[in-house]
């Protein structure tokens, strides 16, 4: 049995982000990957943007990636490569694992556990889309994998459905590889990308987005030949009578986010109903004392430099655990509430150990919205009250709440407001 302080699952940004604070933190750390490089989805990235919050500039995914692998390899961080997490189990000591990789199997006890296994797509089984399965029906992320890691193009006449970043992007990056991109066909009537993604991805190159409007069917044996377009009502409901074919070999589905939940919830941590991760405080400990969730595995983030920034505090807040043997208990937490126009808030709980001098929440809108002014408020006190011009349910917002001096105790409720200014 190998002994750590630490050990994160998952080799993404997050899970390096949280293994070097970890190991800042004088914590024997494992970092565990079941590929053969550090980076997770950012390994695919090739386009830029990443790391303007973090680093001030424009980074390509690899780039921003190779920066935190770089930092990494000044640490004392054991790196597991090409290694599966058969097992975990909690024990009085903290949690036992059972390691799987090519040089057989191995067991390791951590007295804390990070869980960094980032999120996965939806499928087209999960949006209700019927008929035959042939080849070229392709997530958005698989489809960034056969272009920029594989060097093959899946499809020459493509249609994508869902208006998602990776969706947008993967038209963008198909159309310059010399595809031709149909549509992009979104059931909101809304776009769920950023605007940023909309502008540079779609409209620069001329690529149509329609509105409420879906893929109900695939056509085709072996290779795809057409899909079936139907307008949708207010609940995304095909309209009969709307049909429409369209030939194609390649459907491109950028459909959603789910985080990868199931080691969580095996464990027995509550589950966020909207977000799906687990319910976490601000350090990123689920309901489960020494179980920690950071980046894409508790929420979908917008930003890799939020994701880096979760993972960091999981990161410090494991090795303190772990080193100090912190017990927390329920009865140590406050608790964050919204009202109905949030989509949700991260964190849901507050960590009230040694009393947190600031507070950093993210969250999202229900619907979209003008002027709109946020209340943070703990009882009578307004922690925050802030102006926006703008909300959208695909832009995450981050505020930092100064908790310094307001008394606040355990049981007590921070209440998020939105109020509509006209």
């Amino acid at each position: 049995m190998e002994h750590y302080d630490v050990a994160i699952i998952g080799g993404g940004p997050a899970g390096i982000a949280a293994a070097i604070a970890s190991s800042k933190a004088r914590a024997r750390t494992l970092l565990i990957e079941r590929e053969p490089r550090l980076g997770g989805i950012l390994k695919q990235c090739v386009h830029d943007g990443f790391g303007v919050i973090r680093f001030g500039e424009k980074l390509a995914g690899p780039e921003y990636a190779q920066r935190y692998i770089n930092e990494l390899k000044t640490t004392d961080v054991e790196v597991a490569l090409l290694t599966f997490v058969d097992k975990i189990e909690p024990n009085d000591a903290g949690f036992a694992l059972t390691l799987v990789s090519a040089q057989g199997m191995r067991n390791a006890q951590a007295k804390a556990v990070i869980l960094a296994t980032g999120c996965r797509e939806r499928t087209a089984r999960q949006v209700a889309i019927h008929g035959t399965r042939p080849a070229g029906v392709l997530t958005a992320g698989a489809a960034q994998y056969y272009t920029n890691i594989l060097g093959q193009l899946p499809g020459r006449r493509c249609v994508v459905l869902g208006s998602g970043d990776i969706g947008l992007i993967m038209a963008r990056r198909m159309t310059l590889e010399g595809a031709q991109v149909l549509g992009v066909y979104e059931a909101r009537p809304i776009p769920s990308g950023l605007p940023r993604n909309i502008a540079q991805c779609l409209n620069d190159f001329d690529i149509p987005l329609h509105l409420s409007k879906t893929v109900t069917r695939c056509f085709g044996h072996e290779r795809l030949e057409a899909v079936e377009i139907c307008d949708v009502d207010e609940k995304m409901t095909p309209l009969p009578g709307t049909e429409e074919i369209i030939e194609c070999d390649a459907l491109i589905l950028s459909v959603g986010l789910i985080p990868e939940n199931e080691i969580a919830e095996t464990l027995g941590a509550g589950l966020h109903p909207v977000t799906r991760g687990p319910v976490c405080d601000q350090n990123g400990q689920t309901e489960i004392p020494g179980l920690f969730s950071c980046g894409n595995a508790a929420h979908v983030n917008d930003l890799v430099d939020y994701v880096s920034e979760s993972g960091e505090a999981a990161g410090r807040a494991a090795a303190m655990y772990a080193m100090n043997n912190e017990q927390v208990t329920m009865n140590n937490y406050a608790e964050i509430k919204v009202d109905d126009k949030f989509l949700y808030a991260m964190p849901q709980k507050i960590d009230l150990t040694g009393t947190p001098e600031e507070l950093v929440v993210y969250f999202r809108s229900r619907d979209e919205r003008g002027r709109t002014r946020f209340f943070a408020k703990l009882g009578d006190q307004v922690l925050l009250k802030k102006t926006y011009l703008q909300l959208r349910p695909p832009e995450m917002e981050r505020i930092v709440l100064k908790l310094g001096g307001k008394g606040l105790k355990a049981g007590d409720t921070i209440c998020l407001e939105m109020e509509d200014i006209g």
